[in-house]
């Protein structure tokens, strides 16, 4: 008897939860214009069917010196690939038969009373070069830019410095570039592959990077190769 008791509450208490929610719907739609029909009358809105509904924020608006934060993601792979052989053989032989003399002003033949003088020579020369090149680079930080200048069309000239000493060991990193408002991201964010004209400049200082960059005399070498 209870179980029957409490089957039948539970499905009043549906059909009365029921009844509620399609009043309130019907008090909140929008009235049908008379001898209109249904379809002309105005569409439902998200907001107004949806419980969870949250209105999206209005985009920020942007001025000189505001902060934005740029995402460095850059990788770059280069393969190269190179060979050749070059072989140059000669032989030759001269000899001079026919010659002439001076006498004073008058040109006379002079024959070749000891011989006919001759040349003869062989020439072999071979070159083989082969080079092989490959090189990976990546590059990935965070660095905060100020806006420095807002073009006609709404375009942001980003530009923003940022260098970390720790000890003797300095790192110091440079970016500059255009950005739309568009490529914002919500956390005003942007991406590094969505900053048109960019410019990234960065230098290391310390015992690390003296333990591994050239010297002015391979510098020489490398730039002039006089072998």
């Amino acid at each position: 008897m209870n179980r029957h008791w409490l089957r039948t509450a539970r499905r009043s208490l549906v059909i009365a939860l029921l009844l509620v929610v399609g009043m309130a719907a019907d008090a909140t739609a929008p009235s049908s214009p008379p001898g209109g029909s249904r379809s002309r009358s105005r569409p439902m809105m998200l907001s107004e069917a949806s419980w969870h509904f949250q209105p999206p924020e209005e985009p920020r608006e942007l001025r000189l010196n505001d902060l934005i934060v740029v995402l460095v993601d850059e990788k770059t792979q280069v393969i190269s690939e190179g060979e050749m052989d070059r072989r140059k053989k000669a032989d030759g032989t001269f000899v001079l038969k026919d010659w002439i003399g001076l006498d004073g002003l008058a040109v006379r033949p002079d024959p070749q009373s000891e011989g006919e003088p001759g040349i003869s020579g062989e020439m072999q020369s071979k070159y083989r070069a082969e080079s092989e090149l490959e090189t990976r680079e990546s590059i990935k930080f965070r660095i905060a830019c100020r806006v420095v200048d807002i073009r006609p069309n709404g375009t942001l000239l980003l530009e923003g410095r940022r260098q970390i000493q720790n000890n003797d060991e300095s790192w110091e990193m440079w970016l500059m570039g255009t950005v739309r408002p568009e490529d914002l991201l919500p956390n005003n964010t942007v991406l590094s592959e969505n900053v048109a004209e960019l410019r990234i400049i960065k230098r290391e200082s310390g015992h690390v990077r003296d333990g591994y960059r050239r010297g002015f005399f391979m510098r020489f070498l490398d730039r002039f190769s006089p072998i």
